[in-house]
């Protein structure tokens, strides 16, 4: 939990502070993880999984609370 609330307290943040920051930069932020996530030829061992999948996941919540609170995905596209 640690690694998704401190995400996700991170991405509420820079979202408050930045106001460049947009759902369009998370969202190519979070196509980053997914490819680092596939990218795992040396192989990050179980601790590593954990920490990509609770960073993606924090991404994914936080674009689409977004998204929702601008009223759809359409809205927000940038």
């Amino acid at each position: 939990m640690e690694v998704f609330d401190g995400t996700l307290n991170g991405l509420g943040h820079r979202r408050a502070v930045d106001p460049a920051f947009s759902i369009g930069d998370a969202e190519n932020q979070l196509a980053h993880l997914y490819v680092l996530d596939g990218n795992d030829w040396l192989g990050r061992g179980l601790l590593g999984d954990l920490i990509s999948e609770a960073t993606i996941a924090a991404y994914e919540l936080f674009i689409e609370e977004w998204r929702t609170e601008k009223g759809g995905k359409d809205a927000c596209r940038d």
